[in-house]
């Protein structure tokens, strides 16, 4: 019989299917991984049902990397076998409860509005866990709480993988928050605070295409960029895995220089009555918007990062990020970049205009401050 997973993840995206995911398949196949995945299904969403049922099979799904390698095109596809058990937190709570008590890593990718709570969660959860709460950040904390009252000394790590700055930080805020707002015990909050470590970490990898019912078309640049805590467990050793003590620096590279660049295109997009499933690379190709977004970069961006000392190696992300827009291979559709568009504008537009003033530099950002 296999041994249970090792690795509980919540959230079923195409996109931890081809990152982290994918990292521990690989890892697993060289003995780098600490075990294997139970994905949790938390939607109600169809796609994500029929994933579900997919990978329940017990065949693996396939990832494509796909785009240029050294300049030259490249194309390999992989079985992924990590994941070896899925669950729908709607029919499956009390199993998904039950391994929650055991697993050493918990994952989650619940997407843009993940961390919000739902009103009708409340402190009668803790009292009745066969009860599905509404919101992750709910379901989580009684989670937990069953953790706490089954296997309190065994060692947990908790990898938020939401594109939020310090992700860690803000989920155990928000569960702490809970555990008073629910006048939980305080010897529950104290092991929440002490015994589970929740790391900061940034994951970076443009996963364009689903290939249904389950698996992915991704780019072959990937990282996955964790800060540095004591007591941390990974939950698997890969070369596209830094620990660092400086996550600060990856996270504005990507969100000020990628996302920003994705978010302009977007806007374009929205604005211009452009093509319904136009791609990134047909707007890159569009001479209007290259330019539009080389100046952008040029202008508004890179002499924030020089003011900051850190020109050189923005210059450099610049380079990576233009070659990335412009893999040839990625159907990367501008509508996916433009959900929920006017909340990532504000972080990935409002923070670079405001380092800016801060810093005295006198510039216009004029399109950055047109867009917001």
């Amino acid at each position: 019989m296999q041994d249970k997973p090792a690795i509980l993840q919540f959230g079923t995206s195409r996109f931890l299917l081809a990152h982290a995911d994918f990292f521990v398949a690989e890892a697993l196949a060289t003995g780098d991984a600490i075990g294997t995945i139970a994905v949790v299904q938390t939607t109600s969403n169809p796609q994500s049902a029929q994933r579900i049922a997919a990978l329940n099979e017990g065949k693996g799904y396939p990832v494509v990397i796909r785009g240029l390698v050294d300049g030259k095109p490249s194309e390999t596809e992989h079985n992924a076998r990590g994941v070896t058990a899925a669950y729908s937190a709607h029919t499956d709570w009390a199993a998904i409860l039950d391994l929650g008590a055991t697993v050493q890593v918990i994952l989650s990718n619940t997407g843009d509005k993940g961390y919000e709570l739902d009103a009708s969660d409340d402190a009668s959860l803790i009292a009745n866990p066969q009860t599905l709460p509404k919101s992750f950040p709910a379901k989580l904390l009684v989670l937990l709480h069953n953790r706490w009252q089954n296997n309190p000394d065994a060692p947990l790590s908790i990898f938020p993988c939401e594109l939020i700055s310090r992700n860690g930080d803000k989920l155990r805020a928000i569960l702490i928050r809970l555990t008073q707002d629910w006048k939980l015990p305080d010897s529950f909050a104290h092991w929440l605070e002490t015994r589970c470590i929740f790391a900061n970490s940034l994951v970076d990898r443009i996963v364009s295409e689903a290939i249904e019912p389950v698996g992915a078309i991704a780019e072959p640049y990937a990282i996955w960029a964790i800060e540095q805590a004591d007591g941390l467990t990974l939950p698997c050793r890969h070369k596209d895995i830094v620990v660092t003590d400086d996550l600060a620096r990856y996270e504005r590279l990507k969100l000020y220089l990628l996302n920003l660049g994705h978010s302009f295109i977007a806007e374009r997009w929205l604005k211009g009555n452009r093509p319904k499933d136009e791609i990134v690379l047909e707007a890159m190709q569009d001479e209007t918007i290259r330019s539009e977004l080389e100046a952008l970069w040029r202008e508004e961006v890179l002499p924030v990062f020089a003011a900051d000392g850190l020109g050189a190696e923005a210059e450099a992300y610049v380079v990576s990020v233009r070659n990335r827009f412009l893999n040839p291979f990625l159907k990367h559709r501008i509508a996916d970049i433009a959900s929920n568009h006017a909340e990532k504008k504000q972080r990935r537009f409002a923070p670079i205009i405001a380092r800016a003033e801060e810093l005295g530099l006198g510039l216009e950002q004029r399109r950055l401050k047109a867009a917001l």
